[in-house]
């Protein structure tokens, strides 16, 4: 078959900030996926390492009807949006999909990838539906949030708004979600909560809501983010919207000792980390937010990989996890 007979592929855009829970939210409604039924997903993330993707992979396969493809490396949608279409168009022919989900990087203009999507060539290749954005509501209160071009672009492009981590919320939080939807969404839109990213699935399903407001995405600026090394050599870096991101790999040879890399993952002080590690114990998947660390154990892992976002990079990082590789 060519890819000019997929047609009209039920497409959502699963959205949100830094910390918001979009990766949960995706392995929930992937756990949900109907048995007979093949899924994509495209990830995006704001380095260049790419840990999100790996973390899907290492808990579902394609003999599940799972297919996973990664744009790393920031905005998915720069260079006219040509890294995101290769990735797209490999991962619709090989997965031949009865649904795909897309997760831009938190950092991310949803609007740009919603651009990309509605483009002439994919009009009938995709249905676009829903667009869902995540929010932390408790991050209200901080106008590094709110204040933020792309957490405000997130909310005014969605069909639905959730309030995540809805357990952790008090009484004034999902309130002030519901005013602040009500200013910066489009007419009507509907917020829902959850907890730990537990989605309904029927909350895809659907056309994208002709009337949300338009968006004008800031031009394109050249990207900082430059790929450093291999494994074991100088990190992946990049920065841009505010934060730094750096990142490694390191080969399936060199194991990390667990206790040591718990208690160095537990005392960092990032905005997000999200790793993937090979160790004497197993294979884990780790998470860092505010709210605390997370571990999955997974299935299996070709090398292991790091990446922390943060206002500064810390310059001991590099030398703290050399020090929990086993000797």
């Amino acid at each position: 078959m060519h890819q000019t007979d997929i047609t009209a592929v039920p497409t959502n855009v699963i959205t949100g900030f830094l910390g918001a829970g979009k990766t949960t939210a995706i392995l929930h409604l992937l756990r949900h996926k109907p048995e007979h039924e093949r899924w994509a997903v495209l990830v995006n993330e704001f380095g260049e390492i790419g840990v999100d993707g790996t973390l899907v992979k290492g808990t579902h396969t394609e003999e599940e009807g799972i297919f996973v493809r990664e744009v790393p490396g920031g905005c998915m949608c720069c260079t006219a949006g040509l890294p995101m279409q290769i990735a797209l168009n490999q991962l619709l022919a090989k997965a031949r999909p009865h649904r795909l989900l897309i997760e831009p990087t938190g950092l991310g203009h949803p609007a740009e990838v919603l651009q990309t999507l509605a483009a002439e060539h994919y009009r009938d290749v995709l249905s676009i539906q829903k667009t869902i954005t995540l929010v932390d509501a408790r991050k209200l209160t901080d106008a590094r949030y709110t204040s933020h071009d792309t957490f405000n672009q997130q909310i005014a492009i969605a069909d639905l708004v959730v309030g995540n981590k809805q357990d952790l919320y008090d009484d004034a939080d999902m309130a002030r979600l519901k005013a602040y939807v009500e200013e910066k969404g489009s007419p009507g839109i509907r917020v829902e909560s959850v907890t730990q990213g537990a989605i309904d699935p029927q909350w895809l399903q659907g056309p994208a809501s002709p009337t949300a407001p338009a968006y004008r995405p800031r031009p394109a600026r050249p990207s900082d983010t430059r790929l450093l090394g291999t494994p074991s050599s100088p990190p992946a870096s990049g920065q841009g919207e505010g934060y730094e991101s750096i990142g490694w790999h390191f080969d399936a040879g060199q194991i990390f000792d667990y206790g040591k890399l718990l208690a160095f993952l537990t005392g960092l002080e990032a905005e997000r980390m999200k790793a993937a590690f090979i160790t004497d114990r197993g294979v884990f998947g780790y998470n860092l937010t505010r709210d605390g660390l997370t571990e999955v154990e997974l299935d299996e892992l070709t090398e292991s990989r790091f990446e922390v976002i943060a206002t500064r990079v810390d310059s001991r990082w590099e030398s703290r996890l050399q020090d929990c590789l086993v000797t």
